[in-house]
């Protein structure tokens, strides 16, 4: 168990790290007043029903298992040696023991957890502040949406308290005698740490059901006026609330710093999606202006489309068909392939980087005023699950190790005989999960292949171009989701386990491999059949006389406008079914979850009758508990999101919009879940979101190449501008159309491939979407012409000129945004200053008293010999 602070206290063991005096420390009752499992010391409710004092609360069946009965026992006497005070209620078979803290446990588990704590109040505390653009610019905001401020008699402003590292040698620092001096965050969160390093930790009993949960309570109900949870409620997951600003003090207080940093982190997001929202309706609305009127639009609607005849889309079964089926498709397909992409795809790439630059300012500022700026997660203590597997290993040899930070002796496995296999089998699995996801991928896009056949026995009208663009991708989209849900679901319960595997010490390391591991996964399960839309679909087809097939089946080709409208189809129905599923799922399965909890504890209990929720800890029980990932999957979930609105943006102007409006109910619908439906969370630390941040930027970073590589690529963008450059006479695009289809000679048809019945009669030549020379051309019929050679270089070139354009303005945001405000570097700098000023006068003060104190007692002593001499004197 960790229970050491940096420095050697006489007060501690140096072989378990517990206090050698706790028995006289023990405040909660007599040892041999500790209550028996078959006698408990049950408190009377109607006389002691208050929640108020309550750190913790566990709670258990007695079905009579001594074993379990016992177990109970150990963990509850260590409790008391901790100097935990434990009362005891029962409720017919329901047992509860509640947990109460002394201010003697808090302060001396405050300084061996390292928490900041407020300290007094300090002579010139504030620095002169100096105004700076953004500083203006904040204050010309909050006076434009003054409609959006909290109300200050519901929510006053928080006054800001200078923190420090509690420490019991200066407590000179802190005024512990303030009755607020340790809020209910701050208990919980010293209980929580003493219930897991205490004989198995509690997840483990809680795991072989010696106990059947452990919580702290929640203030009142969400009805209860005056309590924190109502007023939460109320103001904050109220949905018609929405455009009000988030209450993040309160809900620091609340629930920890870990659930505010995540919802200030989800408020800025949402509220910076502003931008990008109007910039991506302007560009759609651009398209659909420009949807009718567009020269390509009007040439794949006009005479000369309905006379042409294009080449069967897949072999034998398939019919010749009239470019004129994709009239609507060229149409719909402007929205989104328009010139407009081109700067709304740069004003995305910069945004993205402008977002995470603001954000990092406004985590430093949270961070500040919340008191975690010095702290370091990665110094954290041992995870009990670490120091458990330790105490358990059999496989391996365990040493202890000097930790260079703490300066404390650790349990230590080898590196290469135990940590190096664990890991290398874990991301062995990863890529094997990995692999599944690409073969869902590979078998929806054969069902796509095989749907290009079978609908050709069908008749006309599920044979057409439109029918084949819209509606099998869609259908493909929508099985791609399905498997996307079910192998997230089977590989987020794996990771947990190979995690764990892995025996990281910290939290902190634990949190980063299980996120790393589980984020590559939904990179590659969500992303993967977006990307091969994107960049493989109709790349590689062949042409009529030599397909390039798979397992027997002609590749997909690109509709002669391009894939860009499949890609949308698929972005639109994957992003936004995804988004509609998880939130049914967070209106409805906490219900369905916390009717199925109360349900397993009815009936572990003998006696059928119901239990009447008088105690706050019995409405608490019926709750449902948190699960030890806590906000991961909220987390992940925004992430992806995201991706979505970075990585493929210009094929969807739509995603930024779609995303605001679901995160606008998604702060609501959250906050309304977990203060209905969920305990109480323990709160955890958080300087800013973690790994998350650094996820975040790689997307931002290689968004930048997707969204290029499908300008050029996907879209016609790039031939339409070398065809205006090179080939049209007037600069025009007029005539693109038919100068991107290339000629096929029906009689050049591979044996088996022509169609079998055609309702076209002596078809001679066919239309295919390819840059070929024609059949009839002199040397080299049906390959590359110089024109597709041109085109290709120019893609390149695109990609080249619009990365490095892009990267060199976001480079230019990021040098001059730093990552802390100047102003707040200068007020952590002074309050540093004038910590250290107080510290240096308070211990010349203490050390001048101990010296006065020292030179009164030696002056005493020589007194006192000086009189004993001269009574000596006297009898000589």
């Amino acid at each position: 168990m960790e229970l050491m602070s940096n420095g050697n206290r006489s007060d501690y063991n140096a072989d378990d790290n517990v206090p050698l005096d706790m028995s006289q420390r023990i405040i909660s009752m007599e040892q041999d007043n500790y209550p028996s499992q078959t006698e408990t010391n049950v408190v009377n409710e109607s006389q002691n029903n208050s929640a108020e004092g309550v750190d913790f609360v566990l709670a258990y069946v007695d079905n009579g298992n001594s074993v379990q009965a016992q177990k109970r026992e150990a963990f509850e006497r260590s409790l008391l040696d901790q100097g935990l005070h434990l009362e005891y209620e029962q409720n017919r078979q329901l047992c509860f023991v509640k947990i109460y803290a002394s201010e003697e446990v808090l302060c001396r588990f405050c300084e061996i957890m390292k928490l900041r704590m407020p300290i007094k109040p300090l002579p010139d505390e504030n620095i002169v502040e100096e105004t700076d653009l953004f500083d203006d610019a904040k204050s010309w905001f909050i006076k434009l949406f003054s409609f959006a401020q909290l109300d200050p008699t519901k929510f006053p402003p928080t006054e800001y308290k200078l923190a420090a590292e509690y420490s019991r040698d200066k407590d000179y620092l802190f005024d512990t005698k303030d009755k607020n001096f340790f809020p209910t965050h701050i208990r919980v969160m010293v209980v929580d740490f003493i219930l897991e390093r205490q004989c198995e930790g509690i997840q483990r009993l809680l795991a072989a059901g010696v106990y059947s949960a452990a919580y702290p309570l929640h203030d009142g109900t969400i009805k209860q006026k005056g309590s924190t949870r109502a007023l939460l409620y109320e103001e904050w997951g109220d949905t018609k609330k929405w455009v009000k600003l988030q209450p993040l003090d309160t809900i620091r207080e609340y629930f920890g710093i870990n659930f505010a940093m995540y919802f200030a982190w989800l408020g800025f997001y949402t509220y910076m999606l502003i931008p990008a929202s109007i910039a991506g309706l302007l560009c759609f609305f651009y398209g659909l202006i420009g949807m009718n009127s567009n020269q390509l639009a009007e040439d794949a609607c006009g005479t000369w489309a309905k006379e042409t005849i294009m080449c069967p889309q897949c072999d034998k079964t398939c019919d010749f068909w009239r470019l004129s089926e994709t009239c609507l498709l060229t149409r719909v397909t402007y929205l989104f392939d328009n010139p407009a992409m081109v700067y709304f795809a740069a004003f995305m790439s910069v945004w993205a980087v402008f977002y995470l630059e603001l954000w990092k300012r406004r985590a430093a500022e949270l961070s500040y005023r919340w008191g975690v700026v010095g702290w370091d997660r990665t110094a954290d203590h041992s995870r009990p699950q670490y120091l458990h597997a330790l105490a358990n290993a059999k496989l391996f040899k365990v040493k202890q190790k000097l930790n260079p930070v703490t300066r404390e002796k650790e349990p230590h496995v080898s590196f290469w005989k135990v940590r190096v296999p664990a890991t290398f089998f874990s991301f062995s699995v990863v890529l094997l999960l990995t692999a599944l996801a690409l073969a869902a991928v590979f078998a929806v896009v054969l069902y796509r292949m095989a749907s290009i056949t079978s609908t050709s026995l069908f008749g006309r009208e599920v044979d057409s171009a439109s029918y084949k663009t819209f509606a099998i991708p869609a259908i493909a989209a929508g099985i791609n989701l399905v498997c996307i849900l079910v192998l997230n679901y089977i590989y987020d319960w794996l990771a947990v386990y190979l995690t764990e595997m892995e025996l990281l010490r910290t939290q902190a390391e634990f949190d980063d491999s299980l996120t790393l591991k589980v984020y590559l996964f939904q990179f590659i399960n969500y992303y993967a059949s977006i990307f091969y839309v994107a960049f493989l679909k109709g790349k590689f087809v062949g042409y009529p006389k030599k397909y390039n097939k798979i397992l027997g089946f002609r590749q997909e080709e690109c509709a002669p406008g391009g894939c860009l409208m499949e890609l949308s189809i698929q972005l639109v129905i994957i992003m936004v079914g995804k988004q509609a599923v998880y939130t049914v799922m967070e209106m409805f399965l906490p219900i369905l979850y916390k009717y199925w909890a109360l349900f397993r504890i009815h009936t572990g209990l003998k006696q059928k009758d119901p239990i009447v929720p008088r105690s706050q800890w019995i409405r608490d029980l019926k709750l449902l508990d948190w699960s030890a990932r806590g906000l991961y999957d909220e987390y992940l979930e925004m992430v992806i999101q995201f991706g979505f609105i970075t990585l493929f943006v210009v094929a969807f102007p739509l995603a930024p919009f779609f995303a605001l409006a679901n995160n606008i109910f998604e702060m609501r619908l959250d906050a309304t879940k977990f203060l209905r439906h969920y305990r109480r969370p323990v709160p955890r630390r958080a300087r800013d979101i973690g790994i998350w941040g650094r996820i975040l930027d790689a997307l931002a970073r290689i968004s930048v190449t997707t969204n290029g590589f499908i300008i050029a690529f996907s879209s016609t963008y790039i031939p339409r501008l070398v065809y205006m450059t090179v080939v049209s006479p007037d600069r025009t695009d007029i005539g693109f159309l038919n100068h991107s289809l290339a000629l096929f000679d029906t009689k050049d048809f591979a044996n088996g491939t022509a169609p079998l019945f055609s309702s076209f009669e002596n078809v001679t030549t066919c239309r295919y979407a390819e840059y070929r020379n024609p059949p009839d051309h002199f040397e080299l019929p049906y390959k590359r012409p110089s024109i597709y050679w041109h085109i290709l270089a120019a893609r390149l070139a695109f990609v080249v000129v619009f990365q490095n354009a892009v990267g060199l303005f976001t480079m230019a945001v990021q040098w001059c945004l730093s990552d802390k405000p100047r102003k707040l570097r200068d007020q952590i700098k002074r309050e540093t200053f004038l910590t250290e000023e107080l510290i240096i006068k308070s211990e010349a003060e203490r050390a001048k008293s101990k010296l006065t104190d020292d030179q009164l007692l030696s002056t005493g002593s020589l007194r006192k010999r000086n009189t004993h001499s001269s009574e000596f004197s006297e009898d000589l």
